[in-house]
C-alpha cells in the first residue's frame, strides 16, 4: 500500500484519523482565529515558513504548501495541506487583520500550532473559536 492509500480508501477504517476524547468520537478540532495588528501580513515567504513550522509544532505531516501574494501593499493567502487536514491564512494588511484556520484530526496537537502562530505573529488582539468537527458519538 502506498503512503497515500490509507487516507483515501474507505475500507481502511483503522486509518480514518478520527479523534476520541472524553468518550466522544469526532473528525477533529477546528480553530478559527482572528488576529489584528500582527506581523508579516504581506510577507509571503515568512508566512510559508511559519505555516510549515506551525504544522510541525503540532506533529502534523505537511503534504504541500501553497501561498499567493496579491501584490505590493496587498495581502497573502496560503494553505498548508496536511495528511491530518490543513492550516490556512488570509491577510488584509490594509485592515491590519489576519484570519487563520487550523483543522486537524488524528494524533496531532492543533493547540501547539495555535500557540506557535500567536508567538510568531504577535497580534495585539486575538479572537479564537474552537469547534469539534464531525461528531459521531
Amino acid at each position: 500500500m502506498d503512503s497515500y492509500s490509507k487516507y483515501s480508501k474507505k475500507t481502511h477504517i483503522a486509518y480514518d484519523h478520527f479523534v476520541e476524547e472524553n468518550g466522544q468520537i469526532f473528525a477533529g478540532h477546528h480553530y478559527l482565529i482572528d488576529m489584528w495588528h500582527c506581523l508579516y501580513l504581506e510577507d509571503e515567504n515568512k508566512v510559508k515558513d511559519l505555516l510549515k513550522r506551525a504544522a510541525e509544532e503540532a506533529g502534523a505531516s505537511v503534504l504541500q504548501i501553497n501561498i499567493h501574494h496579491f501584490g505590493e501593499g496587498q495581502g497573502v493567502s496560503g494553505v498548508a495541506i496536511l495528511a491530518e487536514s490543513h492550516i490556512s491564512i488570509h491577510t488584509w494588511p490594509e485592515r491590519n487583520f489576519a484570519a487563520f484556520d487550523i483543522f486537524m484530526c488524528g494524533n496531532t496537537n492543533p493547540e501547539s500550532s495555535l500557540n506557535f502562530l500567536k508567538k510568531k505573529f504577535k497580534p495585539r488582539k486575538i479572537e479564537i473559536k474552537k469547534l469539534k468537527r464531525g461528531i459521531i458519538s
